[in-house]
């Protein structure tokens, strides 16, 4: 019924959010898509991401964070869902 995409944001610690790197993994999820991996990890912030999302008419569903230590970054899962 749906297609789901994981994408990872890494934020930098300490810094008020401000975005490290998004990385995407290749997921079956993305074959025959119109976004691509090389897209998604040129974006710049987390709200670029879910304003490209949007626009390609991906869902936003949840976001979970997972931070080690106090000065390591802060990797954060996005998962977005798009109607088969």
């Amino acid at each position: 019924k749906y297609d789901y995409l994981e994408v990872i944001v890494i934020q930098k610690a300490n810094n008020s959010g401000r975005v490290k790197r998004i990385k995407v993994q290749e997921q079956k999820s993305l074959v025959g898509k119109q976004i691509t991996i090389k897209q998604l990890e040129q974006l710049e912030g987390s709200s670029d991401l879910l304003n490209y999302m949007n626009t390609a008419n991906w869902e936003f569903v949840d976001r979970q964070s997972i931070v080690s230590e106090e000065n390591d970054p802060v990797w954060m899962s996005y998962i977005f869902r798009k109607r088969k």
